[in-house]
């Protein structure tokens, strides 16, 4: 194990605690939370460094024609967060911007505490356009998202030392945090007063640093103008080294860190393979993403756990243990959830589902390649089905990130097709989706969708989360899914391959169909014990092992170890 005396540093751009601190945007802060939450479980010397977002992420609403509309998320920080008094300076521009931390201890199942240090740049002696660069997370232009870099890891670093923490790993989430090597080179260069980027130097950093790629999509690895990074942050002798950092007028932010780490890893084994492709040459392994056990199973769930097994929150693996609840347990146990579920989504959405229903729930980031709207392929067809099983609820909640178009237009379309369904079916779009109400949706539900258009799923958490709740999955296989489906026993696939994105949706569309009519719905009808044992399956296979518990002791054994 690390030596205790010694600190993991985890930085990242988002970090989703709960939902009083709107600092995340969704599936890579809240892993990035539950994975402090895991080291705590698991008394690590941990650390994790993010942003401080004054205006939050932003608030979700729709306007009478169905469109998204966001607004800021005002919140204060010195109600929920504790400043500190160390103050560390960034360059930026030739100018020194100073950066403070607010700090939140999250303590663990067994007692160990895990602080998060929040940055923040609104300061007095700052300039006007200083103070703003830590106000929003993923807003502005290029120039600002290299300001947030250097805050996060140049300042990030610094601070980190100011509060006295002897860093032996830094764990780079994304290329976020590219310019901690700059950093980190200057201080080797500092020691050996040296200019020259040696062979030395580049091991310096490499034996720190850690990288994650969460992310198999091109336009997911950022690229900055290097005269724009320099005359942002200043000259660099690693500025000047193309080798490292990709090309000579562009800097790409995963070919740097993929450079000056001494190990990387994608976020499940598919996005591994496929992340060895966009960057050939570089060892990636694969380090399959959980979900912290504790936090997202819902309370009704959890007390059954607690009674049949005790220790699921200090080791999550008692889960597999599941099969002992009785199926009767289980049921009951989901019900009450899919009751406070319903209440929300009827309170929110101003619809009126029905507990007795059988509901299905998409919620995730609202964006193309998610294909939210590949179910409303074919309304009668849906209508068929309610016709002959019973009514189907169909619940939908997710962002679209304000400059994604295309994400804003299928929240519109999945509105309007409520008006194209018959009283058989139901659809509700949840507003404003986040960790409050994404606590109740994975609980509550009977079915979790995810179609994804394969392989640009890196890895999906939302199925996990649902899992653990005894809420089984209907997936293209994707992610995660195609670790976590056993056809039948934690749920089911959604089937189809075609090198033509309309003829794959197509096949994807009808396979979810077939699902629905020959295997779920006839199951979920007919014989609610064999659906209860999916249920309990979903969480003896999946539940217990998809956790951040998990995850965090694979960083330690094959990343952290020195």
């Amino acid at each position: 194990m690390p030596n205790p005396n010694r600190t993991i540093a985890y930085l990242s751009l988002e970090i989703g605690l709960d939902a009083a601190l709107p600092t995340y945007s969704g599936g890579l802060g809240v892993l990035a939370g539950d994975t402090v939450r895991a080291a705590a479980d698991l008394g690590l010397p941990f650390a994790a460094v993010t942003l401080l977002y004054r205006e939050g992420y932003f608030t979700q609403s729709f306007d009478e024609h169905g469109m998204q509309v966001e607004s800021p998320t005002p919140w204060d920080p010195d109600a929920l967060l504790e400043e500190l008094p160390h103050r560390v300076y960034v360059p930026i521009e030739g100018r020194m911007v100073y950066v403070r931390a607010y700090r939140r201890m999250v303590e663990g199942a067994t007692g160990h505490r895990v602080p998060v240090y929040f940055l923040d740049t609104d300061l007095p002696e700052n300039a006007e356009q200083d103070r703003s660069i830590t106000h929003a997370l993923y807003a502005g232009d290029t120039d600002h998202r290299i300001k947030q870099a250097a805050v996060l890891g140049i300042a990030g670093r610094r601070m980190l030392r100011a509060v006295t923490h002897d860093c032996v790993v830094f764990h780079l989430n994304e290329g976020h945090g590219f310019l901690l090597t700059l950093e980190l080179m200057s201080e080797y260069l500092s020691r050996y007063e040296t200019f020259e980027v040696t062979p030395g130097a580049v091991e310096y950093v490499k034996r720190q640093c850690v990288f994650t790629t969460h992310t198999p999509v091109e336009a997911g690895h950022d690229r900055f103008d290097i005269g724009r990074v320099r005359a942002i942050v200043g000259e660099h002798p690693l500025l000047h080294r193309p080798d490292l950092y990709g090309s000579k007028n562009t800097l790409n932010t995963t070919v740097l860190a993929l450079n000056l780490s001494r190990y990387a890893n994608g976020v499940a084994l598919k996005h591994g393979e496929v992340s060895r492709l966009m960057f050939p040459g570089h060892p990636i392994d694969a380090i399959t993403n959980g979900v912290h056990a504790a936090t997202w199973t819902g309370p009704h769930m959890a007390a059954l756990f607690d009674r049949y097994l005790p220790g699921w929150r200090i080791r999550s693996s008692e889960l597999r243990n599941a099969e002992r609840i009785p199926l009767d347990e289980v049921r009951a146990a989901h019900g009450a959830a899919k009751h406070n579920f319903v209440m929300l989504v009827n309170r929110t959405a101003g619809t009126s589902l029905e507990p007795d229903a059988f509901t299905i729930c998409f919620a995730r980031r609202a964006t193309a390649y998610k294909r939210p709207e590949l179910l409303f392929t074919d309304p009668p067809r849906l209508d068929t089905l309610a016709e002959k099983y019973g009514p189907i609820q169909l619940v939908f909640a997710g962002k679209a990130h304000p400059h994604d178009g295309r994400g804003k237009e299928i929240l519109k379309l999945i509105r309007d097709s409520a008006k194209k369904l018959n009283g058989r079916v139901h659809l509700a779009l949840v507003p404003n989706y986040d960790i409050a109400s994404a606590s109740l949706c994975v609980a509550g539900a009977d079915l979790w969708l995810n179609n994804p258009t394969p392989p640009m799923e890196a890895s999906g958490t939302s199925g996990m989360k649902a899992a653990l709740n005894g809420v089984p999955s209907l997936s293209t296989l994707d992610g995660w899914w195609i670790e976590g489906c056993v056809e039948g026993v934690t749920g089911w696939a959604i089937e189809g391959n075609d090198a033509d994105p309309g003829r794959l949706a197509a096949m994807h569309a009808n396979s979810m169909y077939t699902q629905l009519e020959h295997a779920i719905l006839p199951l979920y009808r007919d014989d609610p014990d064999g659906w209860a044992r999916v249920m309990r399956s979903s969480i003896a296979l999946n539940g217990s092992y998809f956790s951040t518990q998990r995850m965090v002791r694979d960083y330690v054994l094959r990343a952290y170890l020195y």
